[in-house]
């Protein structure tokens, strides 16, 4: 049997130029971030896109994030405003995605935007994603690299698990440093976020000096991460337990639980940075298991706490086995 893993290559210089080939003749690979693994494809070309809604079976209705290298190429596609540019100089580069209007003359996919006339931005920190960028014409539509709705990956080996050698290269950037997906900001009107992420609420409400909602509704979707099912591990996930029942696993935080087999501690210091990281680590660890399903202590709902709430509420919404 043929080892899938000989697709992960390490991020030097001839691996660049030809991760820098394959998305150059519309090929679809795997890249780090420093939030989780991307599908990264020219987000100028449609073939390219469509490639990538077609590997994630994505909804041809739920649009990209398109990573730019710099701000000025950012500056060709999209209209800034004041609120950007305050994020912009506290965030960037870095783990935080704007919505924000795109110019007409924008070369950016229609299939990346869903027809929309605005669009996901963001210019990522991670060295190895950096490094691709700065060798590329053009910015990169690169959603997590998992199939819809599922478990995004942390490291090059969850992405080749999840596609096996549908994808034909995956540059190895180690594991992800943040482990959660980027905060989403619409900044098309009111500030509002739409998905939380490692820059808190309480971080972006510092720089703006205004208090920002978090939108609860999946209504008008503009960005990644608003769809009621997603982040699933393809069991059942039920919130806000204080202990699991046979055959179950449970996912909890903090020094008070006991260390059980079916036990598995995001953050036994009860950092929720940490536990940021562990998610979901331990939700694929617990999915190669045979546990028929999940239950999940109560998580402290403030700073990037709030994140891992989002996604493991998003995780346990009505799960259908397919």
């Amino acid at each position: 049997m043929k080892n899938i893993y000989l697709n992960i290559y390490k991020p030097n210089l001839t691996n660049l130029k030809k991760a820098k080939k394959n998305i150059e003749n519309n090929n679809v690979i795997g890249f780090p971030t420093e939030t989780v693994y991307g599908l990264a494809g020219n987000a100028y070309s449609d073939k390219s896109v469509q490639k990538i809604f077609n590997l994630k079976k994505r909804p041809a209705f739920n649009p990209l994030i398109i990573h730019f290298k710099n701000l000025e190429d950012l500056k060709n596609n999209v209209i800034l405003n004041e609120d950007f540019t305050k994020l912009y100089r506290a965030f960037c580069p870095g783990p935080i995605t704007f919505i924000l209007k795109k110019k007409e003359k924008s070369k950016i996919s229609k299939i990346a935007t869903v027809g929309k006339r605005t669009v996901a931005v963001r210019i990522p920190k991670h060295k190895v994603a950096r490094n691709l960028l700065n060798i590329l014409n053009f910015p990169l539509a690169a959603p997590s690299a998992n199939i819809a709705s599922k478990l995004s990956p942390t490291s090059a080996i969850d992405v080749v698990d999840e596609f096996k050698n549908r994808i034909k290269l995956v540059l190895d950037g180690g594991q992800c440093k943040i482990g959660l997906e980027s905060t989403i900001i619409d900044l098309t009107g009111k500030p509002i976020v739409l998905r939380p992420g490692s820059i808190t609420i309480e971080k972006i409400n510092k720089i703006l000096k205004k208090k920002i909602q978090i939108k609860k509704s999946n209504k008008n979707i503009k960005s990644p991460g608003q769809l009621k099912l997603h982040y699933s591990p393809g069991i059942p996930v039920t919130m806000n337990k204080k202990s699991a029942n046979k055959n179950q696993a449970l996912i909890c935080f903090g020094k008070t639980f006991n260390t059980k087999k079916n036990h598995f501690n995001l953050s036994k210091n009860g950092n929720l940075k940490e536990a940021a990281n562990s998610l979901y680590k331990i939700m694929r660890k617990i999915k190669k298991g045979n546990f028929k399903s999940i239950a999940v202590t109560k998580i402290p709902d403030v700073g990037i706490g709030r994140a891992i709430n989002d996604r493991l509420i998003k995780a346990s919404h009505k799960w259908i086995k397919k």
